[in-house]
């Protein structure tokens, strides 16, 4: 096969390598490893051109010697850009196909999180706050749980897997020292051991790719299983993006820097993305953008105060202050006990505020299926869901059993929003009603104790009922008791915060 030119000033992998030495290294490396391969696609053009030079290469080994199953895995977070999704299917959906008909050993799967895992679950149920830089929670849940949950389960049915990544050097320096780093590599094999699945060995055939390399590759050989390499790269010019890879560790680079991923993500200001897909004549996809960019307003820090709660999921309320002579404290303890040791004040001190406050769930998840209905009359597919039945299931659980919704909003929000009633789950148990909230709130003004703390202990008891075994009963009931149930201006004012104004306290909307 003649070598591939490239026209660029960058080094090339093409000037020491021809096309088919990579297909024989690849075709060397599946025989003697005697293993699966999983190979990570996430639908962009490093992972494509991993897929398509495996699969040209194991193409021309006789049937007998393809022994071992290559899994190609997608993971699809389920908020996934609606243009990337839909590629992403179509793709995994040919190469199955394409697989069967050619007897070719090849298996694609789209691996997702699990629903008390997902994004809305964790955001509008627990209240997580939006991701940023310092608090990136949905990577572990989204991606790399759901990727590794399925190679642990071929490492368990073979013993070990091999793992075939895109990953290259040139993507950036951090990426470069990861790979070139010596620790995991197997001497004298192109193998090394993943650093955190000890069953799995990991092999990455474009590590000394250039972008260039990629694409002209993609570009002057077709795809295996007939989905048209040219329309992937105009679809990377409509997004002015880059590809979010299969993560399955934390030193796999994240998708936080307009690359294809989530349409919520909110680790960068602007998702320049989407807003070239929505240039590019994808217009459906405005209010999609909109509510993503509201999302981001709530980690503006002049406004968190308006969306979050004061004290976190733990029930512990976590203020940092600094002394006189800049000492950094950090907790409610520590800074009382450096004021009753020493009798000096405080300096300097910041509450760090907690989950999203109830009410803005609430209204989160209104904006939510209004979203849904205008993508679903604007956009080409009238049943995109973006939000699903399960998760809005979810989420009702959270907020009646942790977050003492006795109005059960969910069922009320959802026909509101969409004049439809789902299948309801009823407790048999019972549950606590709104009427009945109104009369215990009451009762605790009347006698100066936080409602929200009778209302957790009477559900830890609702849980309880009924179970032959209680012993866990007196735990929950510490556990509650032992969270901070002062409110925000009492904290406020024992540990020297700035008091809010009450015109701070503005509508969430």
């Amino acid at each position: 096969m003649h070598r591939i030119g490239l026209p660029s000033e960058d080094r090339s992998v093409f000037d020491a390598r021809t096309l088919e030495d990579i297909y024989t290294e690849i075709r060397e490396v599946y025989l003697s490893t005697r293993l699966p391969w999983v190979i990570g696609y996430s639908g962009g053009k490093d992972s494509t051109a991993t897929v398509q030079l495996v699969w040209y290469a194991l193409a021309t080994l006789p049937q007998g010697q393809l022994e071992f199953p290559v899994y190609i895995i997608a993971s699809d977070t389920l908020v996934e850009t609606p243009v990337i999704s839909d590629h992403l299917n179509a793709t995994l959906r040919k190469m199955n196909e394409m697989a069967r008909e050619q007897g070719a050993p090849f298996e694609a799967h789209k691996v997702t999180p699990q629903v008390t895992d997902t994004f809305w679950v964790n955001l509008i149920g627990r209240g997580y706050p939006a991701p940023n830089q310092r608090f990136r929670w949905c990577t572990e849940r989204m991606k790399i749980q759901p990727a590794n949950r399925f190679i642990l389960d071929r490492a368990a049915e073979y013993g070990e897997v091999v793992m075939v990544l895109g990953g290259r050097k040139s993507e950036s320096a951090s990426r470069a020292q990861v790979m070139t780093a010596k620790h995991g590599k197997i001497t004298g094999s192109k193998l090394g051991r993943h650093h955190i699945l000890s069953r799995a060995y990991v092999y990455t055939p474009i590590a000394d790719f250039s972008t260039d390399d990629v694409w002209t590759y993609l570009l002057q050989v077709p795809s295996p299983w007939g989905s048209s390499n040219r329309d992937l790269a105009a679809l990377y010019r409509s997004a002015n993006s880059g590809e979010c890879p299969l993560v399955v560790d934390d030193t796999t680079p994240s998708c936080g820097n307009s690359r294809f991923g989530c349409w919520t993500c909110t680790v960068v200001t602007r998702d320049k993305s989407m807003e070239a897909m929505i240039d590019s004549g994808e217009e459906w996809m405005l209010p999609l953008l909109d509510f993503r960019d509201w999302l981001v307003e709530t980690q503006n820090p002049e406004r968190k105060h308006l969306y979050r709660e004061h004290k976190r999921r733990t029930g512990e309320v976590l203020v940092e202050a600094k002394t006189a002579d800049g000492q950094r404290l950090r907790g409610l303890k520590s800074i009382e006990m450096y004021i009753d040791e020493t009798s000096e004040k405080i300096k300097d001190s910041k509450l760090i505020r907690g989950p999203y406050k109830l009410e803005f769930c609430k209204e989160m998840l209104r904006r939510l299926l209004r979203t849904q209905q205008q993508v679903r009359i604007e956009g080409p597919d009238p049943e995109i869901e973006l939000i699903s039945e399960a998760e809005i299931h979810e989420i009702r659980r959270i907020w009646r059993t942790e977050r003492q919704d006795w109005d059960d909003s969910v069922p009320q929000i959802y026909y509101e929003m969409t004049s439809k009633r789902l299948d309801w789950l009823q407790d048999d148990i019972g549950t606590f009603s709104a009427m009945e909230f109104q009369v215990l709130d009451a009762i605790c003004q009347e006698q100066a104790i936080p409602t929200d703390l009778v209302a957790r202990l009477m559900e830890q008891e609702r849980q309880m009922q009924g179970m032959h075994r209680r012993a866990g009963i007196f735990q929950r009931i510490d556990d509650v008791l032992r969270e901070e149930w002062r409110d925000e201006s009492t904290i406020r004012q024992v540990y020297r915060l700035p008091i809010l104004e009450d015109s701070d306290e503005t509508e969430l909307q």
